[in-house]
C-alpha cells in the first residue's frame, strides 16, 4: 500500500503542465483549492471534474498511475462517505439501511465531500508528479519574496517545505521496508483486536525516528559539503519565465472560477 503513495514523487516527461512554471503551479494549487469549497451541486462538481481531468491528460502520465495515489486514502473516502450516509437528517427518506434512515441529503453531501477529498489528492498529486524539488523551492521562494522586506527567512521556509514533501514517499518506502521485516519475523498487522494491532505498530515508530534523523544528518552533512550556507548571495542555474501557457491556463482556471460562483445554489 505504501508504493501507491504518490503524493511527493517526481515523473519526468515533456508535457505543457511539466513545462509550467513553478510559481503558475503553486497558484493554481492554491486557488484550486479555495474554490473546491465553492462547489454545492452537480453541475459545479461537474466542471471541476472536467478541469482535473483535463490537467491529468495534459501531464501525459498515465492517469491509472496518478489514480491509483487514491488507494492509500481510499478507506478514509469511504468512512467519510458513511458518516454522511448515517449521520445526515435532512431532506426525504431515500430507503432504511440496518435499521437506519438514509436521507437524500445524507447521500448527496458524502458523494460531494467525498469528491472534494478525491478532487485535492489529485490536483496535489499532479503538481508534485510533474515539479521537482528545486522548481518547487524556487518557486516558492519567489512567491513570498516581499516577506524578505521584514527579514523573514524566504529561503530557508521554501526549501525547507520543499524537502518535507519530497521526503514523504521516503519515509513510506522506509516503513514498508520495517513493516516487512516486522512481518517475516512474525508480527501480524492486519488480523486481531483494534488494541493488539495498535501495540504491534508501536515498534515501527523507534526505527522509523532513528532512520529519519539519520537521513536527515545525511542531507545537512550533503547540503554543507556542497557550500550550502542559507539563502543569502545564492544565484539561480535557471531563472523562472512566465510564458503565455502559464497565462491561459491560469486564465482557465479563472472562467472556472467564475463559472463555479454562477452555478451556486
Amino acid at each position: 500500500m505504501m508504493d501507491k503513495f504518490i503524493i511527493g514523487r517526481y515523473v519526468p516527461s515533456d508535457s505543457v503542465i511539466h513545462r509550467m512554471d513553478p510559481r503558475a503551479k503553486l497558484l493554481m494549487v492554491l486557488i484550486y483549492i479555495c474554490i473546491v469549497f465553492l462547489a454545492n451541486n452537480w453541475l459545479s462538481y461537474g466542471l471541476l471534474i472536467l478541469f482535473t481531468l483535463i490537467v491529468i491528460a495534459l501531464t501525459k502520465i498515465k492517469p491509472s498511475f496518478i489514480i491509483q495515489g487514491l488507494k492509500p486514502v481510499i478507506l478514509l473516502i469511504i468512512l467519510t462517505l458513511i458518516i454522511q450516509l448515517f449521520f445526515t437528517k435532512r431532506g426525504e427518506v431515500v430507503f432504511t439501511l440496518f435499521g437506519m434512515d438514509i436521507y437524500d441529503e445524507g447521500i448527496k453531501m458524502g458523494v460531494f465531500i467525498s469528491l472534494r477529498f478525491t478532487l485535492l489528492i489529485l490536483i496535489t498529486s499532479v503538481m508534485t508528479l510533474t515539479t521537482t524539488p528545486i522548481e518547487i523551492t524556487d518557486g516558492l521562494e519567489t512567491l513570498l519574496n516581499p516577506l524578505k522586506k521584514v527579514k523573514f527567512p524566504v529561503h530557508e521556509l521554501a526549501l525547507m517545505m520543499s524537502i518535507s514533501l519530497r521526503f514523504i514517499p521516503t519515509l513510506l518506502e522506509e516503513t514498508d521496508k520495517i513493516v516487512k521485516a516486522q512481518t517475516s519475523r512474525g508480527v501480524d498487522f492486519s488480523s486481531g483486536p483494534l488494541k493488539e494491532r495498535f501495540q504491534a505498530v508501536v515498534p515501527l515508530l523507534v526505527p522509523l525516528f532513528v532512520g529519519s534523523f539519520k537521513r536527515a544528518e545525511e542531507l545537512a552533512v550533503a547540503m554543507e559539503a556542497r557550500g550550502y550556507r542559507g539563502g543569502e548571495g545564492r544565484t539561480k542555474y535557471r531563472a523562472l519565465s512566465w510564458h503565455m501557457r502559464d497565462t491561459l491556463l491560469m486564465g482557465s482556471l479563472v472562467i472556472l472560477t467564475i463559472l463555479l460562483i454562477w452555478t451556486r445554489s
